[in-house]
């Protein structure tokens, strides 16, 4: 028998299939049978329950890792936006923070698209960053102007609906999940889903319409290497 970590104690699976399952089901957009079917195509054969237990058990502690190792070294102009969610056919509000880079810094799923909610992001927001940013953009909704007031009040504020399609556009990668998963579940099942699948995207978001072939070869490298490591695998 070989060594395991600790953290993959009695599971038969070796850790490197374990991470791959996660890997595949936070890094595409991927139904829990695609990854099956991924990975009976390896004659690696599990059921999509175990693939579902895999990504919140191992996933959320790749997720702590990956936002542990991040925290205050993310950019310090923050753009901050919400997006309307269709849960069990009451509407609740998808707040999302990313810097100038599209690194996300947070998300937050609240019920109301008012100051209290918008304060209570912030707050998140400093919590995790460690520090204020340089700036601020915002939507023109006026619930930011009256939170940062109080959270932040030596921040600069853009608030203008064309500054702020980076965080609009960071959107969309939870609303191609949202159609392949049928919906979410409820308001506690997509928070939990984005606070893992955000901090593993932040790692393999690479820009790449402003560098070389070959520094993205290499910048992609270090991502693989640095999730084998979070991994333990």
């Amino acid at each position: 028998m070989t060594h395991r970590d600790p953290l993959y104690r009695r599971h038969r699976f070796p850790a490197e299939i374990i991470a791959h399952a996660v890997w595949l089901y936070f890094r595409f957009p991927l139904s829990l049978r695609m990854v099956e079917d991924l990975l009976a195509a390896r004659g690696i054969m599990v059921s999509h329950q175990t693939v579902r237990q895999w990504a919140e058990k191992f996933g959320r502690t790749f997720a702590n890792e990956a936002r542990r190792r991040s925290s205050g070294r993310l950019g310090d102009k923050w753009h901050l936006d919400e997006a309307a969610v269709s849960i069990g056919g009451k509407k609740h509000w998808l707040w999302r923070a990313v810097d100038q880079d599209g690194f996300v810094l947070e998300v937050l799923v609240q019920s109301r698209r008012n100051a209290k909610a918008a304060k209570r992001l912030m707050r998140k927001l400093l919590k995790g960053q460690g520090r204020s940013p340089r700036v601020m953009v915002t939507d023109k909704l006026r619930s930011y102007d009256a939170a940062k007031r109080e959270i932040m009040p030596g921040v600069e504020h853009r608030s203008h609906k064309g500054l702020n399609n980076r965080a609009e556009n960071s959107h969309q990668p939870i609303r191609r999940r949202e159609r392949i998963m049928k919906r979410f579940k409820s308001p506690r099942h997509l928070q939990r889903f984005v606070s893992i699948h955000d901090p593993i995207a932040n790692l393999f978001h690479i820009p790449r319409h402003d560098i070389s072939a070959g520094h993205y070869r290499e910048l992609r490298s270090a991502a693989m290497s640095l999730w084998a490591e979070i991994a333990r695998a």
